[in-house]
């Protein structure tokens, strides 16, 4: 072979050598890129779902107990290490509870008035939402025996009628309804809370009391519901807010977030709620 021959073949094979080091490099570089592209995918991954833990309690109107008690459950079961507490009641109590420094992270009220109560005192860490709304219904007993089929039937002589008191939610919408009617009605007793109202009902010590579409669900065979389209003007809507004295505003904002999903709706329809 001729000196200029051995010459040529050296280069090629210097720079045959000099493309597979190029090539290496750039497949090392790649598999870097897309490991560090991969590994930043999962930090964002992660910061975005983080780990929800410890207590929550929320202060709801009674009307709710069955339905969030449900999303309670729902809500420790998707996030291990959690815990909902709930404190169910007439609306106006609860409110003046949180005033009165009741320790909670979220309040769920049957009805703007008494959302207002805690908004008034800025007591609220964010503007409240309407999640639900809620649509009054004659509880009866069993069967109907008084025959009652009308907002008008219950001021029948004899008939005893059971109503939630003016202050709580569902009283304010009934004394509404029969304003707008033009009824008087004189009740053997005011309740504090819708549920108290409907178990004097369900124990035979009323005939019949107002209530909402979704306590007579809720209570099945116990009572009979009665509509009534009066009940149509009367129509309460449903706020929740998170707030300030949450010791655990995460895992709160994350309950509310399950409440007004599309998860949580089903739940709420299923228990016979409006949507908002």
């Amino acid at each position: 072979m001729t000196r200029s021959a051995r010459r040529t073949r050296r280069t090629l094979q210097v720079a045959g050598a000099g493309a597979a080091a190029l090539l290496a490099l750039s497949a090392c570089s790649s598999s870097d890129s897309d490991s560090g592209s991969n590994s930043a995918k999962s930090d964002s991954s992660a910061s975005s779902s983080p780990k929800l833990s410890g207590d929550v309690t929320v202060f709801a109107a009674a009307s709710l107990q069955e339905s969030f008690t449900t999303l309670g459950k729902q809500f420790e079961k998707e996030h291990p290490g959690t815990k909902v507490n709930f404190s169910f009641g007439g609306s106006d109590t609860l409110a003046a509870q949180i005033t009165g420094g009741a320790p909670a992270d979220v309040f769920a009220a049957a009805s703007p008035k008494t959302m207002k109560i805690v908004t008034d005192k800025k007591d609220n860490a964010t503007a409240p939402a309407t999640f639900v709304r809620n649509q009054l219904e004659i509880a009866t007993l069993p069967g109907n025996p008084d025959k009652v089929s009308s907002l008008k039937d219950l001021t029948k002589s004899g008939l005893k009628v059971v109503l939630c008191d003016k202050t709580v939610p569902c009283g304010a919408a009934a004394q509404k309804a029969l304003d707008a009617s033009g009824l008087k009605l004189t009740p053997v007793s005011y309740e504090q809370d819708v549920k108290s109202a409907l178990t004097k009902v369900e124990l035979k010590e009323a005939d019949a009391a107002v209530v909402y579409k979704t306590d007579v669900k809720a209570a099945g065979d116990k009572v009979e519901g009665v509509e009534f389209p009066e009940s149509a003007d009367a129509i309460n809507d449903y706020p929740i807010t998170l707030l300030n004295s949450s010791k655990n505003a995460q895992t709160a904002k994350a309950f509310i977030a399950l409440v007004q999903s599309a998860e949580g709706q089903k739940v709420l329809s299923e228990a016979g709620f409006l949507k908002p």
